[in-house]
């Protein structure tokens, strides 16, 4: 399997001034294979989504780097990088509605991709359009309607076709189902699903809810702090966790069905996650973590291969 995307001690500070800085991420590798769909979980503020826009350029890089293709990634995105790069990395939003220009109808803001990105005329651009539209599940008729005549589902299958018509490569999808109900979630799910096998999309799917990132993915990455603590298989990380923190991170998940065989002890994480401007020493998760000894509040773990599984990452002094 062909590495698509890899990001190689990729690391991401906000500057406030006076020495003080936000450690959103902080030196994370991870390699993505084509035709892979990598879910990556975590509590609020664990630096998913700034890590997510560092991949595709929306967000400079403070230290490390990205490859796409086996080729590196301008640390700081230009004009020119975007014209070159929009084409084959592109991002689906969380919130389906501000990522939308009201002011533009939605087959403006379906096409805007192609109009800057394509040499097709206005008449192919919404032809094209009015295809992604069915393609997506509404209406081609829907084209001269404004973001605001539309439910959220909707409005995020919109955000769907307007990232996936330009047929990119690679997908950052940052939380998009997050602000949906819970039926309109498995629709978009199942789309991005279909869309993923009938396109070859390889995506980064950026959840909280660990189920579903489960059921959709095919490795699963648990971001603590601006940091990886596991990567692995999803099942076996779901069902089998071995950071302290990815147990309690899924035993705080709803349980989908109590009296399955593979049913999960339900437990909460206790406590506040640190403030990424003030990070604690060693282990970030040391003074939250129900199994922390003396040598995690002074030696910072580092994600490597456990003994008895090459493809499971762990960042833990258990496995010392």
């Amino acid at each position: 399997m062909s590495v698509l995307v890899q990001a190689s001690n990729l690391t991401k500070h906000f500057d406030l001034g006076k020495d003080r800085r936000v450690h959103a991420v902080d030196d994370v590798s991870l390699t993505i294979n084509e035709r892979e769909i990598v879910g990556l979980v975590g509590e609020s503020g664990s630096g998913k989504s700034t890590f997510g826009k560092a991949l595709v350029g929306l967000h400079d890089k403070t230290g490390g780097s990205v490859s796409f293709q086996g080729r590196a990634l301008p640390r700081r995105y230009r004009q020119r990088d975007f014209e070159r790069y929009a084409p084959h990395m592109q991002m689906i939003f969380q919130d389906p509605y501000s990522s939308l220009n009201p002011r533009m109808t939605v087959g403006e803001i379906i096409g805007e991709g192609l109009r800057l990105h394509s040499p097709l005329s206005g008449s192919e651009i919404r032809e094209r359009v009015a295809a992604w539209l069915e393609r997506v599940g509404l209406n081609a008729d829907h084209r001269s309607r404004y973001p605001h005549e539309f439910s959220g589902g909707q409005r995020q299958r919109i955000g769907v076709a307007r990232a996936l018509i330009l047929e990119p490569e690679f997908v950052v999808c940052d939380e998009p189902i997050s602000a949906l109900d819970v039926s309109v979630q498995a629709q978009v799910i199942n789309l991005l699903d279909d869309l993923k096998a009938s396109m070859g999309l390889t995506l980064l799917f950026i959840a909280h809810d660990l189920s579903m990132v489960r059921y959709v993915s095919d490795r699963m990455a648990v971001m603590y702090l601006g940091s990886l603590v596991e990567v692995g298989k999803a099942d076996e990380v779901f069902f089998e966790p071995r950071h302290p923190y990815t147990r309690i991170l899924v035993g705080s998940n709803p349980e989908p069905d109590p009296t399955s065989e593979r049913a999960r002890p339900s437990t909460a994480i206790q406590g506040e996650i640190p403030s990424p401007v003030n990070l604690p020493p060693g282990c970030r998760f040391a003074d939250r973590c129900p199994q922390a000894m003396d040598h995690c509040r002074v030696k910072t773990p580092k994600l490597k291969p456990l003994a008895d599984e090459s493809d499971r990452l762990v960042a833990c002094h258990l496995y010392d």
